[in-house]
């Protein structure tokens, strides 16, 4: 309380500051970044690390105040890169929130996130200025649960939902612009085929879409209908996080005659492509074949939950989950 007392007066309270200068919660005080502009302006021995919740308006307003002055860094959560590859079932379960990762039991962990859930959609959410009733949000929250990792259909999702296109995409819009899910581009390209033009759908953090299906622990994960559909979203932030690309450097690759890649993206002037199996031993298809030709790809990589590397083809590897690099060797 006394602090943001303090930031009534913002000059006076960061005037006679150096050095790093952390500011959390950012999105209470959006007036301030005006005033940052200035502060970076006149003091260089002053840096500041401004710490919020995302949304349009706070992205808009901070573009708009601090141009040539500010760079972006989305933080997700922990990863397989932080707490090492032994542990990757339990991170796939609960997710990768610290406290639920971190629980002293799955029962635990759930709790902590259903906690999370309610008070992301009853106090988040309407902080950011959004008014749309928590279980609505949540409602429909669910139900994108049922399209992780499909194409998008937004007449299909209103349809069911019982509202319009344009509602579907603005509570799609608040989830993604929030992080809570992540919409894939498809890449297009002037090959002479049928592609696929829509994006595909993710709930970004496996343990909130686990919660959200009610699913409890690693037997149920099992036997649950979207079993593979989860691997694949967890096993995509994991890889997006470990090959350092922003959402909109990477896509993935359908054609309507049933050819696609999961991920592909650009570097060093060439293109490269991973597919994810849930599977004990993947092999060579037909699908990987077509897209290694069509899209000119340097190298693929196909990441399943096994222990082994192998080569399957001279630009196809199959690589563990659980063996991911810090760095990833592009010659």
């Amino acid at each position: 309380p006394r602090d943001t007392t303090a930031f009534n007066n913002p000059q006076l309270a960061l005037e006679e500051l150096n050095g790093s200068i952390v500011i959390d919660e950012i999105q209470r005080a959006p007036e301030t970044f005006p005033y940052l502009r200035y502060q970076v302006d006149q003091n260089k021995k002053q840096k500041f690390l401004v710490l919020g919740s995302a949304s349009r308006d706070l992205i808009r307003q901070s573009s708009e105040s601090l141009a040539g002055r500010i760079s972006y860094y989305e933080l997700g959560g922990l990863n397989l890169i932080n707490i090492g590859g032994d542990h990757f079932n339990s991170l796939w379960l609960r997710g990768g929130f610290p406290v639920s990762y971190l629980a002293e039991s799955e029962m635990k962990s759930m709790l902590w996130r259903e906690h999370y859930i309610s008070s992301f959609l009853e106090r988040d959410i309407p902080q950011l200025g959004i008014k749309i009733p928590p279980k609505t949000l949540r409602r429909f929250w669910t139900m994108l649960c049922h399209y992780h990792g499909q194409i998008l259909n937004y007449s299909e999702l209103a349809q069911s939902f019982g509202v319009s296109d344009m509602t579907i995409r603005s509570y799609i819009e608040i989830l993604e612009g929030t992080f809570m899910i992540r919409t894939l581009q498809p890449w297009h390209d002037n090959l002479g085929k049928r592609l696929v033009k829509r994006p595909k759908l993710y709930i970004r953090d496996s343990g909130i879409l686990h919660c959200l299906l009610t699913i409890n622990n690693k037997r149920e994960l099992l036997s649950h209908p979207r079993l593979g559909a989860s691997w694949e979203g967890f096993a995509l932030e994991n890889i997006i996080h470990s090959i350092g690309k922003k959402s909109h450097e990477i896509y993935f690759w359908s054609t309507h005659s049933g050819a696609e890649v999961d991920l592909f993206w650009q570097h060093n002037g060439k293109n490269w492509a991973i597919e994810f199996k849930f599977q004990d031993a993947p092999s060579k298809t037909k699908s990987m074949s077509s897209a290694l030709a069509d899209l000119e790809i340097s190298h693929m990589w196909v990441i399943y939950p096994g222990d082994k590397t192998y080569s399957i083809d001279s630009r196809i590897t199959v690589t563990p989950l659980s063996s991911l690099p810090e760095k990833w060797n592009y010659s």
